[in-house]
């Protein structure tokens, strides 16, 4: 970035979001000509703080926090909040998380906006100003993104706090990515600890950045969304003897790989091929010399489903089919299932009720809904306590090279992606409380 504020390089996130001026938009993003007056003015409120937000998501980039270690992070929302004027600011919440609400001057229901936090563990490799300082650690998941989206919704909507019938609740998320072995964290863990309550909100709001989207895109689905993520560990164990001499042992890399291919039949030929399935295997360990045949091969791997019955069906068929191919050749095996997230399901009359909005604020043209995905998110904990709307913000822009995948190296985002979501979320909320 050629041009920086002083405010920039200070760590409160209130110095970041009220003084600094930073890049200009490329093109300031006014919504279609049928928007109310009321959307315009937000559309307004949204444009003046583009800078800003542009930012503080590149400040957000350049630090960025593993799961349940957001500390920073954690400070600069909390901080955020604090300066807007909330009437409440819980922090601590699944350890790093933090709990915001913002009461209206007018009575009225409850709703929540949530935006997740952390990052990952990859090295960025894309040549950018604001390149993660942190060696291996990376927002290559865009939450950077949704933080500042949530500041950004939690700024407008302190500005019309007077306005607002009802009370919003932003709750800033931790540990989506998955907590570190042996602890706990995530949106499990925020609902366990009573994110979701006092005032509990009667419906919630979440939106994921989506580099197959193009930039100035919604995506929505009326009720699944994304998949439920299971992780399995399968241990095949034979007998180990010397390379020259396989028959006088039992080869488990030829077994696993056996295993591997066998397992692909589920998804062809025993699931209806119109029920959504993957099962992956990105992990594979085993023997320890050319020469010598391996007696055990580890490895690990992922299930998504989206229909409960057939993840049930499923776990059942990878063990008959691995205790099959096992059986087949003299070895053994071991398969251990770790549930992870449920899938993330919308609520389909909520999602009639805020489309109308979003499509008056995007563009028609803009508001797509595509085929379902099999990606998992934890924000499915909270669709299970209370209706929710996970949709889709497109972050693509092939002109500038802005097309890599999340979880990627190369990941990055067409910055207008900041002004839209800001400009759709707060529309959202505002359109329901209304309603």
């Amino acid at each position: 970035m050629k041009r920086r504020c002083a405010a920039s390089v200070m760590v409160g996130l209130g110095v970041l979001l009220a003084g600094c001026q930073g890049p200009r938009p490329d093109r300031p993003f006014t919504g279609p000509a049928r928007a109310s007056r009321h959307q315009q003015a937000i559309a307004a409120k949204v444009a003046a703080i583009y800078p800003r937000l542009v930012e503080l998501r590149r400040d957000l980039h350049m630090h960025p926090e593993l799961s349940n270690r957001e500390e920073r992070t954690a400070r600069l929302v909390a901080d955020r909040l604090r300066a807007l004027g909330f009437d409440e600011v819980r922090t601590g919440v699944a350890r790093h998380g933090v709990v915001g609400l913002l009461q209206g001057g007018r009575p009225g229901r409850v709703v929540a906006v949530r935006a997740d936090m952390d990052a990952l563990p990859i090295q960025e490799t894309r040549d950018v100003p604001y390149k993660s300082r942190n060696a291996g650690v990376m927002h290559a998941c865009g939450h950077d993104v949704h933080t500042t989206v949530g500041l950004g919704v939690a700024e407008v909507l302190a500005g019309m706090k007077a306005d607002i019938p009802g009370a919003v609740k932003f709750i800033f998320q931790p540990a989506e990515e998955g907590p570190p072995a042996g602890e706990e964290g995530g949106a499990r863990l925020m609902v366990k600890e009573g994110a979701l309550d006092n005032p509990r909100p009667e419906a919630i709001f979440g939106l994921h950045v989506m580099p197959t989207i193009e930039i100035g895109k919604i995506a929505y689905h009326y009720e699944a969304a994304m998949a439920a993520a299971d992780r399995f560990v399968l241990t095949v164990r034979g007998r180990k003897v010397h390379g020259a001499y396989p028959h006088l042992g039992v080869d488990a890399v030829v077994v696993a790989a056996q295993c591997v291919t066998a397992l692909q039949t589920i998804r062809s030929r025993r699931i209806d091929t119109l029920d959504p399935l993957v099962i992956s295997i990105g992990s594979i360990h085993g023997g320890n010399r050319s020469n010598i045949i391996a007696d055990e091969v580890r490895m690990e791997g992922t299930v998504r489903t989206h229909d409960g019955q057939v993840r049930e069906r499923v776990h059942r068929m990878m063990r008959e089919v691995v205790a099959g191919v096992c059986q087949g050749q003299g070895a053994g095996f071991e398969l251990d299932f770790a549930e992870g997230t449920p899938a993330t399901r919308n609520h389909r009359p909520l999602v009639e009720a805020v489309l109308p909005v979003i499509r008056a604020v995007a563009g028609d043209d803009h508001v797509i809904s595509p085929r379902v995905q099999m990606g998992a998110e934890d924000f499915s904990y909270f669709a299970h306590e209370v209706p929710a709307f996970y949709y889709f913000l497109g972050v693509a822009n092939p002109g500038k090279g802005i097309t890599a995948m999340v979880h990627t190296p190369e990941f990055d985002v067409d910055e207008r992606c900041l002004e839209i979501g800001v400009n759709v979320m707060a529309n959202v909320v505002l359109g329901y409380l209304e309603r």
